[in-house]
């Protein structure tokens, strides 16, 4: 069996990361379906139990791409190590918590917890071989698309047999096994990018990405025309302008712009945007369309057992896609399964616009979007990282990790506000917001389609990541390495 550099087999490496990411992911949908649960377990309204959800969304968004840079300058075995205790300590605040306040508080812990993305990519860059390290990558993006979807399924059957704490107790001892094992068996050490971190601007970048989540996520509540929603969307605006010319004269910047501006980077960045549009609105509204009784004149009177099963379908569809991307990485471009994918996903969402009246139709539906999405990931994944230098690999996926989040913050809001617009005669959304609704998101992801031809073409033979020379300042050798799937030309 093949030996990473600190002495660990590949397959073990890959098997600690998969189950610190597993842990991570499932903590970021768990509670969605348990919302109500809460609000009453708490004692406290429904607009404050959505919290429960915000709160972890915008920890992970801040988060995300700060870990990526620590992992990057300081270690990834030590960061990731770090992240996932940190995440531990949430998960048992939360577990514990008898109050809103402490659960929001674990919550916010527990959203620090996206960081093992960006620190797993890094380490499989550093430790794996390169003729695997595209499938590797693949199938770690594609856990964490999975691990999401999983969450909204397997919520309903963990509270059914631990109650609602167990929606925390349960990736806990996931996390804790993944701390113990990561301790043991992850490689140390890697490349490593010089210097220290701009705290500046890393609070710049948490102000302005805290300011638009907010403003978007709250904005069907609120109306997007409340005082409330456009000074959060104008503080957005000013604090990213602020950020962009913090990052532009950092000695060390957190995110080096200059290596945002490559094709390879910004291109794989527009498709995740306009993919994660589409995705993460999947996960809240086509659950509600199965649950809507037939007396509306639409949907399947779905339990939410019975939907969270159809939604398991999807996150399947997605895992199978990629593995199978995995394996198929170096007969297959990462460009070209883009493009398959965000094309099979616009065709799930096609479905569930146009031909919803039969349960196999949803079924199809979401079979596609499952696929789509799979497929989308896995290949994003490897640009990003193909993309870039190997010491810039955690802070380039923690930024693309971030731009989906926007994105699906985005479709989520449209979504929301599309869906709400209209009651039909039972009280219920009309028929027609969701027609609109899955419309626009399939549109979306049409235009995540035509960005994918933008994204440069891909080598089909990698290249052995090759260690830059140290340069005299950190932005003076910029120069793309280990290239996978594409070249990270301007």
């Amino acid at each position: 069996m093949s030996r990473s550099p600190g002495g660990a087999s590949h397959r073990v490496t890959f098997l600690v990361l998969a189950v610190g990411m597993t842990a991570g992911a499932l903590l970021q949908s768990l509670v969605i379906p348990a919302l109500a649960t809460f609000q009453e377990a708490l004692d406290t309204t429904q607009a404050d139990a959505t919290w429960i959800l915000t709160a972890t969304l915008l920890a992970a968004a801040i988060g995300t791409p700060i870990a990526g840079r620590l992992g990057d300058m300081l270690g990834r075995k030590q960061v990731f190590v770090a992240v996932l205790s940190v995440t531990a300590v949430g998960c048992l605040l939360s577990a514990v918590a008898t109050s809103l306040p402490l659960m929001l508080a674990g919550r916010v812990v527990q959203g620090l917890g996206a960081g093992v993305l960006p620190l797993a990519f890094g380490i499989v860059r550093d430790s794996f071989p390169a003729a695997r390290l595209a499938g590797a990558i693949s199938t770690l993006a594609t856990l964490a698309a999975v691990g999401s979807g999983a969450g909204v399924a397997l919520a309903g059957p963990i509270e059914g047999a631990f109650g609602i704490s167990g929606l925390f107790w349960v990736p806990l001892v996931l996390l804790v096994l993944a701390v113990a094992a990561a301790v043991l068996f992850l490689p140390s050490g890697g490349t490593r990018a010089p210097g220290g971190v701009s705290w500046t601007a890393a609070a710049l970048l948490s102000a302005w990405l805290v300011c638009l989540l907010l403003g978007l996520s709250r904005a069907p509540e609120w109306g997007w025309g409340s005082g409330r929603v456009l000074g959060l969307l104008a503080g957005a605006v000013l604090f990213l302008a602020l950020w962009l010319l913090v990052e532009s004269r950092a000695r060390y910047p957190l995110v080096d712009l200059r290596m945002m501006r490559l094709r390879g980077v910004w291109t794989a960045n527009l498709v995740g945007f306009l993919a994660g549009v589409g995705m993460y609105a999947s996960f809240a509204f086509l659950p509600q369309f199965l649950q809507t009784p037939p007396s509306a004149g639409y949907g399947f009177g779905s339990t939410v057992s019975e939907s969270g099963l159809v939604m398991l379908i999807q996150t399947g569809s997605s895992f199978v896609t990629g593995l199978v991307a995995g394996r198929l990485a170096h007969r297959i471009s990462p460009r070209s399964l883009l493009l398959v994918g965000v094309l099979t996903g616009a065709a799930g969402y096609a479905v569930m616009s146009l031909a919803h009246e039969h349960f196999w139709q949803a079924c199809l539906a979401v079979v596609l979007i499952g696929i789509g999405f799979g497929g989308t990931f896995a290949a994003m994944a490897n640009l990003v990282v193909a993309a870039v230098p190997p010491e810039q690999t955690g802070v380039a996926s923690g930024m693309n990790a971030n731009i989906r989040t926007v994105g699906g913050a985005i479709g989520s809001a449209l979504m929301s506000t599309v869906v709400t617009a209209s009651n039909g005669p039972t009280g219920l959304p009309a028929e027609g917001g969701y027609t609109t609704g899955f419309g626009l998101l399939a549109l979306a992801t049409l235009a995540a389609a035509a960005a994918a031809l933008l994204v440069p073409r891909a080598r089909r033979e990698p290249v052995v990541p090759r260690r830059p020379e140290v340069p005299t300042h950190p932005q003076a050798a910029l120069v793309p390495g280990g290239t996978l799937a594409g070249s990270g030309e301007e």
